[in-house]
Protein backbone atom coordinates (compact mmCIF):
# COMPACT_ATOMS: atom_id res chain seq x y z
CA UNK A 1 0.00 0.00 0.00
CA UNK A 2 1.12 3.49 -0.74
CA UNK A 3 1.94 5.63 1.72
CA UNK A 4 1.99 8.64 -0.91
CA UNK A 5 3.28 11.62 -0.15
CA UNK A 6 3.68 13.54 2.88
CA UNK A 7 0.52 16.49 3.49
CA UNK A 8 2.25 19.80 2.61
CA UNK A 9 1.83 22.27 4.96
CA UNK A 10 -0.41 25.11 5.03
CA UNK A 11 0.72 28.57 4.84
CA UNK A 12 -0.11 30.68 7.22
CA UNK A 13 -3.04 32.82 7.32
CA UNK A 14 -4.12 36.39 8.07
CA UNK A 15 -6.16 34.84 11.04
CA UNK A 16 -2.96 33.21 12.86
CA UNK A 17 -0.90 36.73 12.55
CA UNK A 18 -4.17 38.11 14.39
CA UNK A 19 -3.80 35.05 16.93
CA UNK A 20 0.11 35.34 17.19
CA UNK A 21 -0.61 39.03 17.56
CA UNK A 22 -3.63 39.06 19.91
CA UNK A 23 -5.02 41.35 17.24
CA UNK A 24 -8.00 41.19 14.87
CA UNK A 25 -8.16 40.30 11.64
CA UNK A 26 -8.69 43.71 10.62
CA UNK A 27 -5.99 45.10 12.16
CA UNK A 28 -2.91 42.94 10.57
CA UNK A 29 -4.51 43.88 7.36
CA UNK A 30 -4.02 47.85 8.08
CA UNK A 31 -0.41 47.10 9.06
CA UNK A 32 0.11 45.24 6.21
CA UNK A 33 -1.87 47.41 4.14
CA UNK A 34 0.25 50.58 5.69
CA UNK A 35 -3.09 51.97 6.64
CA UNK A 36 -1.74 54.70 8.82
CA UNK A 37 -4.40 54.95 12.00
CA UNK A 38 -2.91 51.95 14.01
CA UNK A 39 -0.95 52.33 17.14
CA UNK A 40 2.99 51.93 16.35
CA UNK A 41 3.25 49.65 19.68
CA UNK A 42 0.27 47.30 18.03
CA UNK A 43 1.89 48.11 14.61
CA UNK A 44 5.09 46.55 16.05
CA UNK A 45 3.47 43.98 17.64
CA UNK A 46 2.28 43.04 13.99
CA UNK A 47 4.97 43.00 12.38
CA UNK A 48 6.96 40.56 15.34
CA UNK A 49 3.79 38.24 15.29
CA UNK A 50 4.12 38.24 11.07
CA UNK A 51 8.00 37.21 11.47
CA UNK A 52 7.10 34.72 13.95
CA UNK A 53 4.44 32.72 11.66
CA UNK A 54 6.02 32.98 8.37
CA UNK A 55 3.50 34.69 6.66
CA UNK A 56 3.77 36.54 3.37
CA UNK A 57 1.25 38.66 2.12
CA UNK A 58 -0.09 38.36 -1.23
CA UNK A 59 1.29 41.12 -3.22
CA UNK A 60 -0.99 41.31 -6.24
CA UNK A 61 -3.73 41.01 -3.75
CA UNK A 62 -2.43 44.26 -1.87
CA UNK A 63 -1.67 46.36 -4.87
CA UNK A 64 -5.59 45.74 -5.56
CA UNK A 65 -6.39 47.34 -2.28
CA UNK A 66 -3.63 49.71 -1.72
CA UNK A 67 -2.92 50.50 -5.61
CA UNK A 68 0.96 49.81 -4.45
CA UNK A 69 3.41 48.24 -5.94
CA UNK A 70 5.79 47.60 -2.77
CA UNK A 71 8.57 48.90 -4.71
CA UNK A 72 10.71 52.26 -5.24
CA UNK A 73 13.15 52.81 -8.00
CA UNK A 74 16.60 53.77 -7.29
CA UNK A 75 17.64 56.14 -10.67
CA UNK A 76 21.38 57.11 -10.93
CA UNK A 77 21.10 59.26 -14.01
CA UNK A 78 23.72 61.17 -15.91
CA UNK A 79 23.56 63.26 -18.91
CA UNK A 80 26.34 62.01 -21.38
CA UNK A 81 26.54 58.95 -23.19
CA UNK A 82 28.90 56.26 -21.74
CA UNK A 83 31.78 54.37 -23.92
CA UNK A 84 33.30 51.04 -23.83
CA UNK A 85 35.79 52.01 -21.82
CA UNK A 86 34.75 53.56 -19.38
CA UNK A 87 31.18 52.60 -19.15
CA UNK A 88 28.59 54.87 -17.14
CA UNK A 89 27.80 51.84 -14.46
CA UNK A 90 31.53 51.66 -13.60
CA UNK A 91 31.80 55.17 -13.27
CA UNK A 92 29.20 54.83 -10.49
CA UNK A 93 29.89 51.97 -8.77
CA UNK A 94 33.51 53.41 -8.94
CA UNK A 95 32.94 55.93 -6.43
CA UNK A 96 31.75 55.26 -2.75
CA UNK A 97 29.21 57.89 -2.63
CA UNK A 98 26.68 56.10 -4.56
CA UNK A 99 27.11 52.92 -2.50
CA UNK A 100 26.16 55.12 1.06
CA UNK A 101 22.82 56.53 -0.68
CA UNK A 102 21.72 52.38 -1.70
CA UNK A 103 22.85 51.51 1.79
CA UNK A 104 20.94 54.34 3.18
CA UNK A 105 17.70 53.60 0.68
CA UNK A 106 17.73 49.68 1.63
CA UNK A 107 18.05 50.65 5.15
CA UNK A 108 15.03 52.64 5.39
CA UNK A 109 13.02 50.64 3.40
CA UNK A 110 14.12 46.98 4.73
CA UNK A 111 11.81 46.62 7.72
CA UNK A 112 8.79 48.26 5.62
CA UNK A 113 8.98 45.38 3.68
CA UNK A 114 9.45 47.84 0.30
CA UNK A 115 12.22 46.92 -2.06
CA UNK A 116 14.28 48.85 -4.48
CA UNK A 117 15.23 48.78 -8.14
CA UNK A 118 18.11 49.80 -9.19
CA UNK A 119 17.93 51.96 -12.41
CA UNK A 120 20.81 53.96 -14.61
CA UNK A 121 19.90 56.72 -16.98
CA UNK A 122 22.35 57.90 -18.91
CA UNK A 123 20.97 58.23 -22.28
CA UNK A 124 17.87 59.77 -23.85
CA UNK A 125 16.70 55.98 -24.62
CA UNK A 126 17.63 54.92 -20.92
CA UNK A 127 15.50 57.89 -19.19
CA UNK A 128 12.72 57.50 -21.27
CA UNK A 129 12.94 53.62 -20.09
CA UNK A 130 13.22 55.12 -16.22
CA UNK A 131 9.97 57.11 -17.44
CA UNK A 132 7.87 54.57 -18.66
CA UNK A 133 8.38 51.99 -15.80
CA UNK A 134 7.38 54.43 -13.21
CA UNK A 135 4.32 55.45 -15.42
CA UNK A 136 3.19 51.70 -16.04
CA UNK A 137 3.07 51.45 -12.42
CA UNK A 138 6.01 48.83 -11.99
CA UNK A 139 7.23 51.40 -8.80
CA UNK A 140 5.73 53.94 -6.72
CA UNK A 141 8.05 56.91 -7.24
CA UNK A 142 11.65 57.14 -7.50
CA UNK A 143 15.17 58.37 -5.75
CA UNK A 144 16.91 60.33 -8.15
CA UNK A 145 20.76 60.77 -7.97
CA UNK A 146 22.01 62.70 -10.86
CA UNK A 147 25.50 62.82 -11.76
CA UNK A 148 25.68 65.82 -13.88
CA UNK A 149 24.09 69.48 -13.59
CA UNK A 150 22.77 69.14 -17.30
CA UNK A 151 20.91 65.83 -16.66
CA UNK A 152 17.38 66.30 -17.84
CA UNK A 153 15.78 63.61 -15.96
CA UNK A 154 14.78 65.55 -12.72
CA UNK A 155 12.58 67.70 -15.07
CA UNK A 156 10.93 65.13 -17.24
CA UNK A 157 9.86 63.75 -13.40
CA UNK A 158 8.34 66.90 -12.97
CA UNK A 159 6.88 66.79 -16.72
CA UNK A 160 5.73 63.51 -15.97
CA UNK A 161 3.61 64.27 -12.50
CA UNK A 162 5.74 60.86 -11.09
CA UNK A 163 6.63 60.69 -7.36
CA UNK A 164 10.15 61.77 -6.82
CA UNK A 165 13.07 62.85 -4.71
CA UNK A 166 16.07 64.24 -5.33
CA UNK A 167 19.59 64.30 -3.95
CA UNK A 168 20.93 67.62 -3.53
CA UNK A 169 19.30 71.05 -5.10
CA UNK A 170 18.78 71.00 -8.71
CA UNK A 171 20.59 73.19 -10.70
CA UNK A 172 17.67 75.01 -12.21
CA UNK A 173 14.34 75.61 -9.77
CA UNK A 174 12.15 73.02 -10.71
CA UNK A 175 9.16 71.75 -8.25
CA UNK A 176 10.27 68.79 -6.76
CA UNK A 177 11.77 67.36 -3.44
CA UNK A 178 15.10 67.44 -2.45
CA UNK A 179 17.49 66.44 0.34
CA UNK A 180 20.86 68.46 0.57
CA UNK A 181 23.68 69.69 2.55
CA UNK A 182 24.89 72.84 3.43
CA UNK A 183 28.21 72.61 1.61
CA UNK A 184 29.11 76.52 1.94
CA UNK A 185 29.13 75.74 6.42
CA UNK A 186 31.11 72.41 5.43
CA UNK A 187 33.61 74.21 3.36
CA UNK A 188 34.13 76.80 5.71
CA UNK A 189 34.92 74.53 8.69
CA UNK A 190 37.68 73.04 6.56
CA UNK A 191 39.24 76.66 5.88
CA UNK A 192 39.11 77.43 9.73
CA UNK A 193 40.68 74.07 10.89
CA UNK A 194 43.62 75.19 8.27
CA UNK A 195 43.66 78.43 9.80
CA UNK A 196 43.85 76.98 12.86
CA UNK A 197 46.92 74.71 11.93
CA UNK A 198 48.89 77.71 10.81
CA UNK A 199 48.18 77.41 7.53
CA UNK A 200 48.97 80.88 5.26
CA UNK A 201 49.48 79.50 1.65
CA UNK A 202 46.43 77.61 0.52
CA UNK A 203 45.09 76.43 -2.43
CA UNK A 204 42.03 74.41 -3.26
CA UNK A 205 40.92 71.66 -5.85
CA UNK A 206 37.06 72.00 -6.82
CA UNK A 207 34.73 69.53 -8.28
CA UNK A 208 32.95 70.28 -11.75
CA UNK A 209 31.87 74.10 -11.30
CA UNK A 210 28.75 72.84 -13.52
CA UNK A 211 27.24 71.35 -9.95
CA UNK A 212 25.92 73.34 -7.55
CA UNK A 213 27.50 71.54 -4.73
CA UNK A 214 30.37 71.97 -6.05
CA UNK A 215 30.30 75.58 -6.59
CA UNK A 216 28.57 76.56 -3.13
CA UNK A 217 32.26 74.15 -1.73
CA UNK A 218 34.33 76.58 -3.86
CA UNK A 219 32.67 79.77 -2.57
CA UNK A 220 32.08 78.52 0.67
CA UNK A 221 35.52 78.34 1.25
CA UNK A 222 36.89 81.02 -0.88
CA UNK A 223 34.66 83.56 1.56
CA UNK A 224 35.61 82.15 4.42
CA UNK A 225 39.51 82.25 3.84
CA UNK A 226 39.12 85.76 3.13
CA UNK A 227 37.32 86.42 6.01
CA UNK A 228 40.64 84.88 7.65
CA UNK A 229 42.47 87.49 5.31
CA UNK A 230 43.15 85.48 2.23
CA UNK A 231 41.26 86.84 -0.36
CA UNK A 232 43.18 84.84 -3.29
CA UNK A 233 42.70 81.05 -2.91
CA UNK A 234 44.71 79.46 -5.99
CA UNK A 235 42.23 76.41 -7.74
CA UNK A 236 42.43 73.38 -10.01
CA UNK A 237 39.17 71.78 -11.55
CA UNK A 238 38.89 68.21 -10.89
CA UNK A 239 35.01 66.30 -11.72
CA UNK A 240 35.33 64.28 -8.26
CA UNK A 241 37.58 61.40 -9.26
CA UNK A 242 40.34 59.72 -8.30
CA UNK A 243 42.55 60.76 -11.57
CA UNK A 244 41.30 64.39 -11.80
CA UNK A 245 42.72 64.75 -7.87
CA UNK A 246 45.79 63.45 -9.23
CA UNK A 247 45.81 65.71 -12.04
CA UNK A 248 44.47 68.88 -10.67
CA UNK A 249 47.60 68.08 -7.69
CA UNK A 250 49.87 67.81 -10.29
CA UNK A 251 48.59 71.53 -11.66
CA UNK A 252 48.35 73.26 -8.21
CA UNK A 253 52.09 71.86 -7.58
CA UNK A 254 53.63 73.67 -10.81
CA UNK A 255 51.90 76.65 -10.60
CA UNK A 256 51.90 77.18 -6.85
CA UNK A 257 54.65 74.93 -5.55
CA UNK A 258 55.18 76.73 -2.27
CA UNK A 259 51.29 75.96 -1.14
CA UNK A 260 51.45 74.48 2.66
CA UNK A 261 47.79 73.65 2.95
CA UNK A 262 44.75 72.14 0.23
CA UNK A 263 41.10 71.87 0.61
CA UNK A 264 39.76 69.19 -2.14
CA UNK A 265 36.61 69.48 -2.79
CA UNK A 266 35.63 65.34 -2.18
CA UNK A 267 37.51 62.47 -0.67
CA UNK A 268 38.18 60.38 -3.80
CA UNK A 269 40.15 63.40 -5.38
CA UNK A 270 42.00 63.78 -2.31
CA UNK A 271 43.30 59.95 -2.66
CA UNK A 272 44.95 61.08 -6.13
CA UNK A 273 46.54 63.91 -4.73
CA UNK A 274 47.80 63.01 -1.70
CA UNK A 275 50.36 60.27 -3.65
CA UNK A 276 51.41 63.80 -5.80
CA UNK A 277 52.16 65.66 -2.88
CA UNK A 278 54.63 62.58 -1.84
CA UNK A 279 56.30 62.26 -5.23
CA UNK A 280 57.29 66.22 -5.30
CA UNK A 281 58.87 65.59 -1.36
CA UNK A 282 56.05 67.22 0.41
CA UNK A 283 55.13 65.34 3.44
CA UNK A 284 51.62 65.50 4.72
CA UNK A 285 50.57 67.26 6.97
CA UNK A 286 53.90 68.26 8.05
CA UNK A 287 54.61 70.19 4.64
CA UNK A 288 51.32 70.43 3.39
CA UNK A 289 47.69 70.25 5.65
CA UNK A 290 45.33 68.35 3.33
CA UNK A 291 41.38 68.58 3.96
CA UNK A 292 38.72 66.37 1.87
CA UNK A 293 35.08 66.53 2.08
CA UNK A 294 32.31 63.54 2.42
CA UNK A 295 34.27 61.16 4.87
CA UNK A 296 33.94 58.08 2.36
CA UNK A 297 35.37 55.20 2.66
CA UNK A 298 38.43 56.91 0.47
CA UNK A 299 39.25 58.76 3.75
CA UNK A 300 40.23 56.23 5.83
CA UNK A 301 41.87 54.12 2.68
CA UNK A 302 44.27 57.01 2.21
CA UNK A 303 47.62 56.98 3.63
CA UNK A 304 47.82 59.18 5.84
CA UNK A 305 43.95 58.63 6.89
CA UNK A 306 41.95 61.67 5.87
CA UNK A 307 40.63 65.03 7.34
CA UNK A 308 37.62 65.48 5.85
CA UNK A 309 34.50 67.26 6.37
CA UNK A 310 31.42 64.29 7.16
CA UNK A 311 28.99 64.32 4.72
CA UNK A 312 25.84 62.26 6.08
CA UNK A 313 25.25 60.36 3.33
CA UNK A 314 23.23 57.12 4.39
CA UNK A 315 21.26 59.78 7.20
CA UNK A 316 20.30 61.77 3.89
CA UNK A 317 19.25 58.93 1.49
CA UNK A 318 16.65 57.71 4.68
CA UNK A 319 15.04 60.95 4.56
CA UNK A 320 15.17 61.07 1.02
CA UNK A 321 12.85 57.66 1.05
CA UNK A 322 10.89 58.89 3.97
CA UNK A 323 10.02 61.95 1.74
CA UNK A 324 9.27 59.52 -1.25
CA UNK A 325 7.02 57.79 0.64
CA UNK A 326 5.31 60.56 1.94
CA UNK A 327 4.75 61.76 -1.42
CA UNK A 328 3.08 58.42 -2.53
CA UNK A 329 0.75 58.43 0.33
CA UNK A 330 -0.55 62.28 -0.45
CA UNK A 331 0.04 63.16 -4.37
CA UNK A 332 -1.07 66.65 -3.12
CA UNK A 333 1.87 67.51 -0.50
CA UNK A 334 3.65 70.61 -1.28
CA UNK A 335 7.20 69.75 -2.46
CA UNK A 336 10.15 70.36 0.26
CA UNK A 337 14.12 70.56 1.22
CA UNK A 338 15.56 69.27 4.16
CA UNK A 339 19.36 70.52 4.06
CA UNK A 340 22.13 68.44 6.77
CA UNK A 341 24.50 70.17 8.64
CA UNK A 342 28.19 68.76 7.85
CA UNK A 343 31.02 68.10 10.77
CA UNK A 344 34.55 68.06 10.61
CA UNK A 345 36.31 64.63 11.18
CA UNK A 346 39.97 65.19 12.24
CA UNK A 347 42.32 62.16 11.22
CA UNK A 348 46.02 62.68 10.43
CA UNK A 349 46.33 64.46 7.21
CA UNK A 350 45.61 67.91 8.77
Amino acid sequence: MSLGRPPVPASPTLEDVARAAGVSRATVSRVINGIRNVDPAIQETVRQAIAATGYVPNRAARSLVTRRTGSIALVVSGAGEESEENPFHSQVFADPFFGRVASGVVGFLRPRGIHPTLMFAETDETRAQAIAYLRQGNADGAILVSTEARDPLPRLMVEASLPAVLFARPPEPIPISYVDLAHRTGAKLAADHLIARGRRRVATIAGPLDVPAAQDRLSGFRDAMAAHGHPYIPCAEGDFTLASGEAAMERLMAEHPGIDGVFIANDLMAQGALPVLRNHGRRVPEDVAVVGFDDSSAATASRPLLTTIRHPVEDMAAEMTRLLLAHVDDPDRAVTSVIFEPSLVVRDSA
